[in-house]
């Protein structure tokens, strides 16, 4: 199961709103290959695919690709709105480490970590 926050909530409706976003659409979270960690989170307004989990939480969607799930089993998605940071964060307890700038993360499980790739070897977080 992922929670999310009231805060990411509430954020995610302002967000959908000055965005125009088409009813039904959410906030797709997921997981790619890359970052300086080994995966990336992806954060992107769209609609549900067959097989998404839909996380509906005050009129708002989160939803969690289909492929992503395993890796964001269990994660928390919150809004920080600080001095020097502000936006949509996933805290993930299935990391067993993650980049500085928090995009990218190593999962802790044995068998889902990528093949290592000279290109990813820190140099890039983005």
């Amino acid at each position: 199961m992922i929670t999310v926050t009231e805060k990411a909530a509430n954020e995610l409706a302002i967000l959908l709103a000055t965005k125009n976003a088409p009813e039904g659409s959410g906030l797709r979270l997921g997981v790619e290959r890359g970052g300086c960690a080994g995966l990336a989170y992806t954060m992107r307004i769209g609609e549900p695919q067959e097989g998404d989990e839909i996380i509906n939480l005050n009129g708002t969607r989160f939803i969690v690709a289909h492929d992503s799930f395993d890796f964001l089993e269990g994660c928390s998605v919150d809004f920080t709105d600080e001095l020097s940071d502000r936006g949509f964060k996933i805290f993930n307890p299935n990391a067993s480490r993650s980049c500085g700038c928090g995009t990218s993360f190593e999962p802790s499980e044995e068998g889902k970590k990528p093949e290592y790739d000279p290109t990813l070897d820190g140099t890039n977080c983005k």
